[in-house]
This record gives structure tokens, C-alpha cells and sequence, in this order.
């Protein structure tokens, strides 16, 4: 296993209440004045194609893609992501019957309510920077299942997903016949990584929870590095209905003598995060205090961060992301790697300069404020509940400054769809209602009913079709002027956007 690489360009000298300052706030320069200065620096930092893949479409061998719909129908025939009883007995039988594939590695567990994913690509760009073999496991996928799991950066491939799939389908009947419930879609799915990741071998696993922590099927491994990212009100019917029942859920992913990263967070889950990681003697370092942002602006393309870490300073990171939250999301995924490597504890110095930041130029987070469009501009972003839209709200407003910025929302029946769409209403001069595909997709009549009461009746339009609903948007769009910086935003669910994605030609 490769070791970082100390950097000597860093000072740590500055005074912690100076930064406790700038962690808070984003920038207050004239955005375009920070484009134009930031641009040449963005070019330079750039520094080869993205590590990672695009998302992955359908296969092109017929008999390659007839087995992997098999396959896809199999696991379809499992309880849902959203059917869940709270144990981790089964996947812990599982695990037995396989051998324990996933103690053959090192690993990064992920919990949090918003920027899992995108944290987990940026943890991933990052370790392989360092020359290590990573897997990285998160959900849910935008396009294809194969994109949740991933080896060296990249989607499995069809080929080795399904033999994947196969190779642990005789454990997975077993398992089934001595539990009172079988195996669950995610469990199964979850398996299938942890023993892929066995096979390959992979130097370190970076591991998204599907829900909560202490009962999610990913918490059967014992990671050195815990990572919470913002906590905000979701899912309240499974894992609480304040923040701190929340917190007290997710901190189950806290082991022993572990370093938990732990993002900002609100006061009452922050306390509970750090009461669980005084119990298992853990080390935490907290955003805003160990480490944070402390500088960021818009650049061509994304932006231009500063980022103080655990051992120390790294300037001039370019992320080809937008947002604030992104950046945010770079500073806690910094940090967990700094910790993976012993950087603040065992091990003085910072991580070499250059890597980080080939690493970060490197990064994508498809369907996060992501461009799929020009003329009009359409926007993806999978923003599902209120904390998430905030961001991307923000985030849209401040990259793009669209002058008149038309919605597309489809949402799920089980989200705070009022809370998402009252974030949304400031930017939003129409909203077009529709739905996905999905089974859990809320009625695109019952959510413009929600609508209506938010936006008003002029400005919401009902198309329950999504390729309709997309027409109907770029056409609000186009009613400006050529030149008028008009645009259009797709999101609500990640299964709307990834549906979107496909109707818009995005592969």
C-alpha cells in the first residue's frame, strides 16, 4: 500500500479564529470578477481525463444485456430498498457463509442524510491518486444498478456484475431458507460488493449506508474511518423524527478506536455523534474546527477552493462541481482520507499538493447540478428533500445566474415534497409537475395540488408524462429571448433524474 507523500507548501499558522470566520461563509467577491481572475488557474489545475466513468447504459452484447435484466428482475423480486426490518442478522449470516469477505480490506463508511455520494467519489478520486485499488459502494444508482458498485473508479462491468451476482446466488439461497424474512434487494446487492471487492483484491473500500447505521446492511464492516456528512429530516418514519433520533441512528457506523470526520452538523445531532464517539473511544475531527473550507470561488466550470486540512493547507483545488455544499463535501472527503492515512495523528505533514489536487479535478458526481443541455441550459440535480434543494438552490443561483429558470419536479409519495418545493420557490419562475416511473413516485396531480399551494396556480403546470414535462419546460424556456439566459431544472428524485438523463441522451 502506498504511503502519502508530506507536502512542504502548507502553513498552519493562521489563527483558528480567523478560519472559524471563513469556514461560515462563502466568498463575497463579485462572482464575475472571480471567474475571469480564476479562469487561467482553472485551466492549469485540470490535469488529464476524470478517473471515473460516466454513468454506464444499457449493454451492447444482446445476450450480455438479457442476463443482466435477468438478474435486475431476480433482485427486483426482493423487498425494496424502502421495505425494511431493522436487523443485520441476515446479512451477517450471509457474510458467515461467504467467509467474511468484508474484513479482507480496509474501509471508509459513509453515513449522513445529504452528499454521501458525492463525498464517496471524492474519497475514491482521491485514494486512487494515491495509487491505491479502491471499491466504492453507494446508492441509490441514477441509470444502471451496476453503477453502485464500483472498482478502480469506474462502474463494474456488466459482464463481472452479473458474475458477481451468480457467484454468491447458492450463499444467498441458503441464507433465505434459514431467516424468517429473505434477503432484501440492498443485502443481497450488498453482499455482491463486499465479496467483489474481496475477489479483486481492493486496497481500501469506500462504503455509502443505505439508511441510518446501526441497522443498515453495510454496517458488518468495522471501518477505521467514519464519515457524517450534513444531517438533516429524511426518512423520519424509519429513523426518527428530530435530528438527534437521527443522529443516534446514523452514529451506529461509529466503531471502536475509530476517527469519525464528522461534517457540520445541528447542535443536537452534533452532541449525539460525539457522546457515541466517547463511548467507543473514537477520535473526531470536526468541520469548522480540525478542518473545513477556507476560501472558495466560482471558476470556470466549478470552483476554486482553499481547504484546510488535517495536516495542514491545500490551496488552489479545483472542483468541477458547483455549490457550496460540493465544496463542503471536498473538505470532509479530504479529511477522511487524510485519516485513512494517519495525517493529523500518527503521521505529521499534509498529503502531497499536486496529487489532491489532480485527484479533485478528476472528480463527477453525476445528476448533482449537472448539465446535460445548452440552449436552453437543462440543469440534473437529485435534491429529494428540503436541506438538499436549499443546496442546490443556492448552488444554482450562484454558478449559473439564470435570468428566468423554469422547474421540472417529480417527486416521491414518502418526502416532505411541501419542504422541497417551498426551497425551491424563490428561484423557480414556473415549476412543470410530473412523475417517474416508479412505484413510490408521488401522483403528479397530488403533488401540483402541493404545488399550487406554494407557487400559486399561474405559475405550476401539470405534465404527468416526463418527456412531456421536459417539452412543456424547454418550451417555457425558449419563450425568451435567444440571449436572455433562460434555463431549465430536472430534480425532486434521483429516479427522475436519471430517467431524464436517458431522455435527454446523456450517456
Amino acid at each position: 500500500m502506498s504511503e502519502p507523500r508530506p507536502s512542504d507548501r502548507h502553513d498552519a499558522s493562521d489563527p483558528d479564529e480567523t478560519f472559524a470566520e471563513i469556514v461560515d461563509e462563502a466568498t463575497q467577491r463579485d462572482p464575475d470578477l472571480a471567474v475571469i481572475e480564476a479562469g487561467s488557474r482553472t485551466l492549469r489545475t485540470r490535469s488529464g481525463p476524470p478517473q471515473g466513468q460516466d454513468v454506464p447504459v444499457r449493454p451492447a452484447d444482446p445476450e450480455v444485456d438479457k442476463a443482466l435484466r435477468a438478474v435486475e428482475q431476480e433482485l427486483a423480486g426482493r423487498w425494496g430498498e424502502t421495505k425494511l426490518e431493522p436487523s443485520v442478522a441476515r446479512i451477517a449470516a450471509l457474510m458467515d457463509v461467504l467467509g467474511e469477505p468484508q474484513r479482507a480490506y480496509p474501509s471508509i463508511h459513509i453515513t449522513g442524510t445529504n452528499g454521501k455520494t458525492s463525498t464517496a467519489r471524492m474519497i475514491e478520486a482521491l485514494l486512487g491518486a494515491f495509487d491505491l485499488r479502491t471499491g466504492r459502494y453507494t446508492s441509490p444508482h441514477v441509470q444502471s444498478i451496476t453503477e453502485r458498485i464500483s472498482l478502480d473508479g469506474a462502474p463494474m462491468d456488466p459482464e463481472r456484475f452479473i458474475e458477481a451476482y451468480q457467484d454468491i446466488k447458492p450463499y444467498v439461497e441458503m441464507v433465505d431458507a434459514q431467516q424468517p424474512y429473505r434477503l432484501s434487494f440492498f443485502e443481497v446487492l450488498t453482499g455482491m460488493a463486499y465479496a467483489a471487492f474481496a475477489d479483486t483484491p481492493v486496497d481500501v473500500a469506500v462504503v455509502e449506508v443505505g439508511m441510518g447505521g446501526s441497522w443498515d446492511a453495510t454496517n458488518v464492516i468495522d471501518a477505521s474511518v467514519a464519515v457524517v456528512t450534513p444531517i438533516s429530516l429524511d426518512h423520519t418514519d424509519r429513523l426518527g423524527a428530530t435530528h438527534a433520533e437521527i443522529a443516534g441512528e446514523k452514529a451506529g457506523i461509529i466503531k471502536q478506536g475509530a476517527t469519525v470526520i464528522l461534517a457540520q452538523q445541528p447542535v443536537d445531532a452534533a452532541q449525539v455523534m460525539l457522546k457515541k464517539a466517547v463511548e467507543v473511544d473514537a477520535t473526531v475531527a470536526r468541520e469548522g474546527m480540525e478542518f473545513g473550507v477556507v476560501s472558495r470561488e466560482i471558476a470556470v466550470g466549478g470552483q476554486l477552493l482553499t481547504l484546510r486540512g488535517l495536516g495542514g493547507e491545500y490551496t488552489e483545488i479545483f472542483l468541477p462541481l458547483y455549490g457550496a455544499h460540493q465544496a463542503h463535501n471536498a473538505a470532509v472527503a479530504l479529511a477522511a482520507v487524510e485519516a485513512f492515512f494517519g495525517i493529523g495523528a500518527e503521521q505529521p505533514g499534509a498529503l502531497d499538493i499536486d496529487t489532491v489536487r489532480q485527484a479533485f479535478a478528476s472528480v463527477i458526481s453525476p445528476g448533482r447540478l449537472e448539465v446535460v443541455r445548452s440552449s436552453p441550459t437543462v440543469v440534473l440535480d437529485a435534491a429529494h428533500n428540503p436541506a438538499g434543494a436549499r443546496a442546490t438552490a443556492d448552488g444554482l443561483s450562484e454558478a449559473f445566474g439564470f435570468s428566468r429558470l423554469i422547474g421540472v419536479v417529480g417527486a416521491s409519495g414518502d418526502k416532505d415534497v411541501k419542504g422541497l418545493l417551498e426551497a425551491f420557490e424563490p428561484i423557480f419562475a414556473e415549476v412543470v409537475i410530473t412523475q417517474n416511473s416508479s412505484g413510490r413516485a408521488m401522483d403528479a396531480d397530488e403533488l401540483a395540488a402541493v404545488a399550487v399551494e406554494v407557487f400559486g396556480n399561474d405559475r405550476v403546470q401539470v405534465e404527468p408524462r416526463l418527456d412531456d414535462a421536459l417539452e412543456a419546460a424547454i418550451t417555457l424556456a425558449e419563450e425568451e429571448d435567444e440571449y436572455a439566459g433562460a434555463g431549465v431544472l430536472v430534480t425532486g428524485s434521483v429516479i427522475t433524474v436519471g430517467e431524464a438523463r436517458l431522455l435527454l441522451g446523456r450517456h
